[in-house]
């Protein structure tokens, strides 16, 4: 079936390599037999607070049993380098973390040295830093200590998707917590439908695996995305099929995905309005993209969609999207997400924004460092990480995220704010990244088609092009190809063919490409670039600003 196809999607996490036919049929059987028990023991919101509150109780020491588990045990970590560089030792780090806390214990390594930047974290750079060298590679920040029941790819945020290894135990935790979701925004009971891409993207699979594990059911999964036909699409699609298959067996209600492209949004929003007009309306899962697609489909057809719960990710969740929604009717709450840890914030039922998350502090750590924008455009807050858990995809340890973010700490009302959940995150943005549909490219990938690709085809210098990622007045998002004036007469359709053919050079960027090609995302605009109030031309301009 497509060489290593399934073990693309299943697999030994610790391993880069082509695994035999014997290894991928071993790792079909592992994600085979482990599903059923998993799908057939759902967990409560009982349940899942007192798990939240178990992690939150022993966050100091869970970092120090995965340091020492999965980096001073692990003579291949990339930490244990940093840490070797930078002098520091166990010892060094449990006085700092018993001494001074969590979070300044890491503030201080962040000092040291010992922190990932996100080029690095994605393979795109090599890691090299006070001694510590390393070469640029993927898989180097895999967790060892997790089975691996199924590789999943990331959203793109190297400009390169990834693989990453998904132990059905995280994802036990992430369904604990979709149950007090549902709770916190009175969901349970009602109709829920996803609008996501099929593997070999995650998202879709994530959210029908929360969805069962919590108790719950799905009753709609839309596909926006239509895959080349060949082995390796029939691979995924029998991947997901038996999951479908074993999800019947335990209530789920789905029968089978339908494909339905951003262009026929009406579908949704069609079935949004059916379930309006039966007195329960739906829970829609999707991109913030696709979700403001189906409310104006709603609104050109005249759908009353009224009462529909809109549950967004994938890009931010901007004033304008939320506008769309509520002149629609309809609620909106988004989380916060990185594929290679899962849920990073949980929409927060009492917010102070539109997108106010709580930090799911119970699995994660979080500092800010201030830092200079690429191009001395400003300066912001980003967000490092670092995993707490044994079952996370990939080590974590102060690793840039390429976000940033207004982080305030206070008690609120809703259910995650009652566990002890008291970080909150809001305003949520990317400095060095644009997350379009969904997708995400880093400016780091982009920068050899805005300083090399573009001006070898069709003339003029750097600063004559830039990517800009632009909000039309209904919500929807683009990513506009600005070209200067002084770039001489050329075909928009040209600019667009190599810009997609750029983004296509690597396979794993195939699906990102086609998906911005088929939602329109992508367009040209023939003016000056912008330029920052510190009067510099910045190759990227991503996402609105906070």
């Amino acid at each position: 079936m497509g060489g290593s196809l399934i073990a693309t999607i299943i697999g030994d996490p610790v391993r880069t390599i082509r695994p035999s036919a014997r290894e991928q049929l071993a790792a079909f059987a592992r994600y085979a037999r482990a599903l059923p028990r998993f799908l057939g023991s759902p967990v409560t919101p009982d349940e899942g607070r007192a798990r939240v509150r178990r992690w939150l109780a022993v966050r100091d020491e869970s970092l120090l049993t995965l340091l020492d588990r999965a980096v001073w045990a692990n003579p291949r970590s990339p930490y244990l380098q940093l840490m070797e560089a930078a002098g520091v030792e166990a010892g060094d780090v449990r006085g700092m973390v018993r001494g001074r806390g969590l979070e300044d214990a890491l503030e201080a390594l962040r000092e040291s040295g010992v922190y990932v930047t996100l080029d690095e974290f994605k393979g795109r750079a090599p890691l090299e830093r006070g001694g510590a060298a390393l070469p640029a590679g993927e898989g180097q920040f895999d967790n060892p200590l997790i089975a691996g029941h199924y590789w999943g790819r990331t959203g793109g945020s190297g400009g390169t998707s990834r693989r990453v290894a998904v132990d059905l135990h995280r994802l036990e935790h992430e369904g604990a917590s979709q149950g007090i979701f549902r709770e916190a925004f009175g969901l349970d009971g009602r109709p829920f439908g996803i609008w996501r891409v099929i593997p070999p993207s995650r998202a879709g699979l994530n959210n029908y695996l929360y969805q069962m594990k919590s108790g719950a059911s799905v009753q709609r999964w839309f596909n926006p995305y239509t895959p080349p036909r060949g082995p390796e699409s029939l691979a995924y699609w029998l991947f997901t099929e038996y999951t479908l298959r074993v999800g019947r067996r335990f209530g789920a209600q789905l029968r089978g995905i339908e494909s339905c492209p951003a262009s026929d949004a009406a579908r949704v929003a069609s079935w949004l309005a059916e379930c309006a007009a039966a007195g329960a309306p739906a829970v829609l899962d999707a991109q913030a993209g696709l979700a403001v697609r189906a409310c104006l489909a709603a609104g050109e057809r005249g759908l009353d969609i009224a009462g529909s719960f809109f549950r967004t990710g994938g890009e931010p969740l901007t004033e304008a999207k939320a506008r769309v929604f509520e002149e629609a009717g309809c609620r909106v709450a988004c989380h916060y997400a990185m594929a290679e840890v899962g849920r990073i914030g949980w929409a927060c039922a009492a917010p102070e924004d539109h997108d106010d998350v709580h930090l799911a502090m119970d699995k994660l750590a979080l500092i800010q460092r201030r830092r200079e924008t690429p191009g001395g455009g400003g300066s912001v807050d980003e967000l490092l990480l670092t995993t707490l858990l044994p079952d996370a995809s990939k080590i974590m340890i102060n690793v840039e995220s390429g976000d940033y973010a207004i982080r305030t700490e206070r008690r609120c009302d809703c259910p995650l704010g009652a566990l002890g959940l008291s970080v909150h995150l809001r305003q949520i943005r990317s400095h060095e990244k644009l997350t379009t549909e969904g997708n995400t490219f880093l400016g780091s990938d982009l920068l050899k088609l805005l300083d090399e690709v573009l001006p070898g085809r069709f003339g003029g210098a750097p600063t004559d092009y830039q990517l800009l990622e632009e909000e039309r007045g209904n919500g929807l998002s683009t990513v506009t190809v600005v070209v200067g004036p002084r770039v001489g007469e050329v075909s928009d359709e040209a600019v667009l063919d190599a810009v997609r053919e750029h983004l296509r050079e690597r396979p794993a960027n195939r699906l990102m490409a086609d998906f911005w090609e088929q939602t329109g995302a992508l367009r040209v605009a023939r003016r000056e670039p912008v330029v920052t109030a510190a009067g510099k031309i910045l190759p990227l301009q991503p996402g609105p600003p906070a």
